[in-house]
């Protein structure tokens, strides 16, 4: 984590000052007068990416031949290399999407909300994704909607600021992070153990 802030500061520092076209947004609001929800129901175009690919990614590890396999590596290493799957290549593919994603979504940050880079910008919601993945038991429409949970604990701050409720305003922004603790807790519990998680991963070994 350390390194990658570091790498990402040491290259991003070009970007500080310029800011680049924002990314599309589909206005929901039309239907009103009101400059706030207008300005509330503009929503990014990859809102509706993401929404579309939960459900697809569902499918994909539970419909598909090569969904299969991925999920057969990810559970068992041994039983992945007795059906002849070649398990180093799966986890580096994998690997890679899923780093590809998680780019997108730091695209997200710098391209649309706030819409420029700075040093720290995700402010620790890699952190949060981890979270949001172990609350949402590796099920990626489960995680569509821990997701909007997330969302809305974060909107919770400036929404108030935005109505003029300035008071406990840094209280309020560190509600994702408190519900993200809350969560880490509840899912480290030792009484429920992670019946839903990867076998492979160490902590359920």
């Amino acid at each position: 984590m350390v390194l990658g802030t570091g790498l990402a500061f040491f290259w991003g520092k070009p970007f500080i000052e310029p800011k680049a076209p924002s990314l599309p947004t589909i206005p929901l609001g039309f239907w009103t007068d009101i400059p706030q929800v207008q300005s509330a129901l503009d929503v990014n175009v990859l809102f509706f990416v993401g929404v579309a690919l939960a459900f697809v990614l569902r499918l994909f590890f539970n419909r598909t031949g090569w969904g299969l396999m991925l999920r057969t590596v990810g559970d068992s290493e041994d039983a992945a290399r007795a059906l002849g799957f070649p398990v180093l290549k799966v986890r580096i593919l994998a690997t890679s999407v899923g780093g590809f994603l998680a780019g997108v979504g730091g695209s997200f940050l710098s391209l649309s909300y706030p819409g420029s880079w700075s040093e720290g910008l995700s402010s620790g919601q890699g952190i949060m994704a981890v979270a949001l993945v172990i609350f949402a038991r590796w099920d990626p429409v489960r995680a569509l909607w821990a997701s909007l949970l997330f969302g809305g604990a974060g909107a919770i701050g400036p929404a108030l600021q935005g109505m003029g409720i300035t008071g406990f305003y840094y209280l309020f922004n560190a509600a994702p992070y408190v519900l993200t603790l809350a969560i880490m807790i509840a899912s480290t519990s030792r009484v429920q153990t992670f019946t839903d998680a990867p076998g492979e991963l160490s902590l359920h070994r």
